[in-house]
């Protein structure tokens, strides 16, 4: 029983000290500005905050999440097709489709999706 205990507590001091080897090696001492710096959208966060930038940027990024939100929905309704009412499957599912196909011409026809203005 003590023989066990040694060694277990033999272990838990290498691990200890393996850990802290690799902790201490594993550290860069060079600090690079920009690494110690936050990223901010491809802004420099040490310049004035009251340039003038491009909202074209934040609109392109809205898009993205919509049209990323629209397959997170739109892949488990594949899924459960054959556990559902085909009917009331079929309907939600166009239903769903003519929104987005709708939001897509109204974006289009706005000029939203047009990338070199």
């Amino acid at each position: 029983m003590l023989m066990l205990s040694t060694m277990t507590l033999i272990i838990m001091i290498i691990t200890i000290v393996v850990m802290m080897l690799a902790t201490l090696l594993s550290k860069k001492t060079l600090t690079d500005r920009e690494k110690c710096s936050p990223f901010e959208c491809g802004f420099d966060p040490m310049n004035s905050s009251r340039l003038p930038f491009s909202l074209r940027f934040f609109l392109i990024a809205i898009i993205f999440l919509i049209f990323d939100v629209e397959i997170a929905l739109l892949l488990p309704m594949i899924m459960i097709i054959k556990s559902s009412n085909l009917i009331n499957w079929t309907i939600t599912s166009l239903f769903f489709i003519f929104i987005l196909i709708v939001g897509l011409y109204h974006e289009w026809n706005q000029g939203a999706l047009e990338w070199n203005k």
